[in-house]
């Protein structure tokens, strides 16, 4: 299958599982993962019905995002360098792993006012995994209320990329941890809207526990060369 029909085919897959496990397709956004994706294989995606893409380097997405800007909605989804932090905040709609003060008040005060506020999620690391970003589950309610205070960031919930596993009972038990600090947030931070979590071999598992935003690469674009 080209890439038209593979993203056809997954949003059709999500919307079937969607109705067989009682979540609403309309509540869950696709976030399209394009490390190392060509700019035709985003176009492809996005006439397919996919209309948010994901990048994990800056130098790599600015070219993109200057050909594709209109009509679609950009999300940082890597590791944040401080120097790279400025324009990150210009040209993104998204920044998905916050978890650093020093970073959020780059990102603050240089966003364009005309841009309106920053969308930004909470990069949580649940297991403290050494090789991976975020902070701990319990520091979240203390960084937020850091993040509220800046008038250029508008904080809407959490992101996770959870221990690898390939078990369906261990990616649920995974993700039920997150929801159930989310949720505990939000009767905190009433606000918040957002569960990024599920990729290609979990997306599943996410979805039954709560999902809000699916990072897929490998379902849409296939295996990156």
């Amino acid at each position: 299958m080209n890439i038209e029909e593979k993203t056809k085919s997954f949003l059709k897959e999500v919307n079937q599982f969607c109705s067989r496990s009682g979540r609403n397709p309309k509540n869950i956004i696709v976030v399209g993962a394009t490390k190392k994706q060509a700019v035709g294989s985003i176009k492809s995606a996005f006439i397919s019905g996919v209309k948010n893409f994901g990048e994990n380097f800056l130098q790599e997405a600015e070219p993109k995002i200057m050909e594709l800007d209109s009509g679609l909605s950009w999300h940082f989804i890597g590791s944040i360098q401080s120097r790279k932090a400025k324009k990150i905040s210009s040209l993104f709609h998204w920044v998905q792993t916050v978890d650093r003060l020093k970073v959020a008040k780059i990102l603050n005060e240089n966003r364009p006012k005309e841009c309106g506020k920053l969308n930004i999620c909470v990069q949580v690391n649940p297991e403290r995994e050494l090789n991976k970003s975020g902070i701990g589950l319990g520091e979240c309610e203390s960084f937020i209320a850091e993040l509220n205070s800046m008038e250029m960031l508008k904080v809407r919930g959490l992101m996770v990329i959870p221990r690898a596993t390939k078990d369906f009972e261990q990616q649920r038990r995974g993700f039920a941890k997150i929801r159930s600090c989310f949720n505990f947030l939000k009767t905190v931070y009433p606000d918040l809207d957002t569960l990024s979590m599920g990729m290609s071999g979990d997306y599943k598992a996410a979805i039954l526990e709560g999902t809000t935003m699916i990072r897929i690469g490998t379902n849409i674009f296939g295996e990156r060369k």
